[in-house]
């Protein structure tokens, strides 16, 4: 581990043509930035796009439909406060961590911690190099979690990236101490199957329960062999976290044959993923209940027993659904937000070509009692701007803003922004306020944008995958109740109960 520490609702009229050429665009995947001091995580992050689509965009700029590089437009009721450009860690942002007065921020090439007592001018308290996307990013009490989803040499954070295919090769969970904010260290590694994509928290008084979901076997990853259709679980001790150990890998999925019981995707299910282990997971303390994002399907499950997770209701959407990647409880429980992250984050989804139901938000109620819960299908949202088909966007990580009585959430869109919008009436979702920035690009499909966008103590934060840090007011009568509800802790996949 190395520390551094720094010195210093509008419709667009693009044509069929650029729309179509978008839907084509979504078969291109842009990739996390190179971690550091190591490349190969990853590759090119931008792709070319026809010139007739680079002559659409730029038409629309200059009619105002969409604004151009480097411009930023937001509703009325949202102010931009600051944004703090990347320092010394030049990898992709990925997600942020709450605590008091601190946030967290992930890196593909580590983490930096940030002084937010005055949100209008964030300061650098320390920033810690250790590559191995896509650094993930949770804290509770003393200590810090970082998800290691790419293949490295060892579990330090000197490795270098390493075929998977070699059993020596490491990906897994790194913890470190955090109780000096200005000289994080690290303290523990545990070794998951197929690595650590995202992580979630369930913590308890003396030990801290590490969900890890992680996907994509092979018989030729020695440590990573199919159906893999679970997710793997850590104990960690608060007062010992070098003890933190593997506990259990629960089977979410069960079924006969080298693959499993989940969605089988491609070719019964054209255009869906198949399902081999998970991609996010939220759960509700406070309720005993969690939800599974895992790319072909949705799951509600019970986490009485936080060892022995286990699964109420399940559901599939494959018609409008590619990737099922994140979840979002309303706080009464009685329903869940997935998202479907098409084109896995690197493709133009916000476009006429694509469609309002589809790279969107699922909205499901949560029926019944018990074991016997259901998930029933409501709507769908998307943002109601279309993008450029040089922009990346589709849904992807957000939060609840707390107004009793109301469904309202926060929600990083990639290029397309932040979106703030209402779900109290689950099929008829609306939205409420907006940020967002022009295109990186005007003649390639360039990857970037808001990865979170949460709403923590009266402010909306966002990590810009290039351009930095975030910082927006909101001020709206539906939503200003949210600024007197504070918190000391918030890690987004460990939804608090906002009102207890």
């Amino acid at each position: 581990m190395i520390l551094l520490n720094s010195p210093r609702t509008r419709h667009r009229r693009l044509g069929v043509a650029a729309a179509a050429a978008g839907l084509l665009a979504a078969l291109l995947t842009v990739a996390p930035a190179a971690a550091t001091p190591d490349p190969g995580d990853a590759p090119a992050t931008s792709g070319e796009v026809s010139k007739s689509v680079a002559a659409e965009v730029r038409a629309a700029i200059a009619a105002d439909e969409i604004p151009a590089p480097g411009q930023i437009v937001h509703s009325a009721n949202i102010k931009h406060l600051v944004n703090v450009p990347k320092d010394v860690l030049p990898g992709t942002n990925s997600d942020l961590a709450f605590q008091g007065k601190y946030a967290y921020a992930g890196n593909y090439d580590g983490f930096r911690i940030f002084d937010i007592s005055n949100p209008k001018a964030p300061r650098t308290v320390s920033q810690v190099l250790c590559p191995g996307s896509q650094n993930d990013i949770t804290v509770s009490g003393n200590l810090l979690f970082l998800s290691t989803d790419s293949s490295r040499s060892d579990s330090s954070c000197n490795s270098t990236t390493q075929p998977a295919t070699e059993k020596s090769s490491w990906e897994g969970m790194k913890v470190f101490d955090i109780s000096d904010k200005t000289n994080p260290r690290y303290v523990a590694a545990v070794e998951t199957a197929c690595g650590s994509h995202t992580h979630t928290l369930v913590p308890e008084r003396r030990n801290v329960y590490v969900y890890v979901s992680s996907y994509s076997p092979s018989a030729t990853y020695p440590d990573c062999q199919p159906p893999h259709d679970g997710i793997s679980i850590i104990k960690v001790p608060r007062n010992a976290p070098e003890k933190a150990a593997m506990v259990g890998f629960p089977v979410l999925f069960p079924g006969e044959g080298p693959d499993g019981g989940g969605n089988p995707g491609a070719p019964t299910n054209p255009g869906v993923s198949k399902t081999t282990g998970c991609h996010d997971i939220t759960v509700l303390p406070s309720k005993d209940l969690a939800a599974g994002a895992c790319m072909g399907d949705g799951i509600l499950f019970s986490i009485k027993d936080p060892e022995r997770p286990k699964v109420i209701d399940r559901v599939q959407d494959n018609v409008n659904f590619a990737f099922w990647h994140s979840a979002t409880f309303n706080q009464k429980a009685d329903k869940v937000v997935f998202t479907d992250e098409l084109g896995g984050g690197g493709a133009a989804t916000c476009n006429a070509a694509i469609g309002p139901n589809r790279g969107a938000d699922g909205i499901y109620d949560v029926v019944g009692r018990g074991d016997h819960r259901k998930l029933v299908f409501r709507g769908y949202y998307k943002i109601p701007r279309h993008q450029a088909d040089t922009e990346n966007c589709v849904a992807h990580n957000g939060s609840l803003i707390p107004v009793k009585g109301k469904d309202i959430m926060v929600q990083a869109w990639y290029q397309g922004g932040v979106s703030v919008w209402d779900f109290t009436d689950s099929s008829k979702p609306k939205e409420i306020a907006y940020f967002e920035r022009g295109p990186l690009s005007t003649d390639t499909l360039t990857g970037g944008g808001s990865w979170s966008a949460y709403y923590y103590n009266g402010y909306i934060y966002s990590n810009d995958i290039t351009k930095g840090f975030d910082v927006l007011k909101l001020s709206d009568r539906r939503t200003d109740p949210a600024k007197r509800v504070r918190l000391g802790e918030l890690n987004v996949q460990t939804q608090p109960d906002y009102f207890d």
